[in-house]
């Protein structure tokens, strides 16, 4: 089971907030940008460049991973550590709302976002 329609309005309200706040300047997005993916419960946030062998194509860089847990009706956030797995975000895990989960990817107060 999806999102409900209300629920996702209130999240698109939420990403399209975190976007325009961290996104760059337009002339800079098509060597830079943040984009993300909703799939099931789960909010992929990625950064967006050019590869560097191959400047047609585009990479997509994760950035933090933020999932719906319905039964606790909680969001748990996730970052990428070196090993390439996704691990929870110790000093703030759970968030009782999108926005507050991206509120702290924003803040990034330990440079495990965007470094």
């Amino acid at each position: 089971m999806a999102f409900t329609d209300f629920e996702r309005a209130v999240n698109l309200k939420a990403i399209e907030w975190f976007l325009n706040k961290r996104r760059p300047p337009e002339h800079i997005r098509p060597q830079l940008d943040i984009g993300y993916a909703i799939v099931g419960y789960t909010v992929d946030l990625y950064e967006i460049r050019p590869d560097w062998q191959d400047q047609t194509t585009s990479r997509h860089t994760p950035i933090a991973r933020i999932k719906f847990v319905r039964t606790r009706a909680e969001w748990r956030l996730y970052w990428m550590r070196r090993d390439l797995k996704w691990h929870g975000y110790e000093p703030d895990e759970v968030h009782s709302t999108l926005m507050s989960a991206l509120t702290t990817v924003d803040a990034d107060a330990y440079c495990c976002f965007f470094g």
